[in-house]
Formats: C-alpha cells, structure tokens, sequence
C-alpha cells in the first residue's frame, strides 16, 4: 500500500511525473473514444438489430448485395424475398441492408 501511494505521489524532480499524472491522459483519451465511437457505434447496431427484428411478409427491403424484392417469407434466421414474377431468393437475415418500404 505504501508503494502504491509512494507512485502516486512521487515527485516530479526525480525526473518523470507521478503515476496518477502519467494516467490521466490516457484516461481522457479512452473516455474520447468510447464516447465518440464505441457508444454510436452500440446505437446503431440496436437500431440495426430492431429494424431486422421487424422483418414483415410484403415489405419491400434491399440486401446488401442490392438486390431488392418483397419479403414472400419470414423464419427465424432467414428471409425468402421474391424478386420477379417466378423468382424467389432465400437470403440470411442478416444479409437485409435496410426496409424500403413497409407492408400495408
């Protein structure tokens, strides 16, 4: 405990800061990034998750290929979308870019 106190008071003659100086700014460099990157980051991988979630049949969605269609069927990990008259594509839910436009 003595030597733990004895870094965190030491002083800076004896040629470099103290321990709790040396940390702060890697403390406000990390407090930076997680603000800046990691929480937007979190936010839109539940906003992403939440529009995934609410996958209905008859929406109109893109994947991220671009191809775009109608959801025909929904299960639980994938999504069988109709892109022409005849043609229906089954895709890894996961694989939908975004809803062009919901159901009626």
């Amino acid at each position: 405990m003595q030597i733990l106190y004895m870094l965190l008071t030491q002083n800076k003659a004896n040629g470099g800061g103290t321990l709790f100086g040396l940390l702060v700014p890697l403390l406000v460099i990390f407090g930076v990034f997680y603000i800046f990157i990691i929480i937007p980051q979190q936010r839109a991988e539940k906003k992403r998750q939440a529009m995934l979630a609410s996958i209905e049949k008859g929406d109109k969605v893109i994947t991220i290929g671009g191809i775009i269609g109608t959801v025909n069927k929904v299960d639980e990990k994938f999504v069988i979308l109709k892109v022409s008259q005849d043609t229906n594509i089954k895709f890894d839910r996961s694989a939908i870019k975004g809803i062009l436009e919901k159901s009626k």
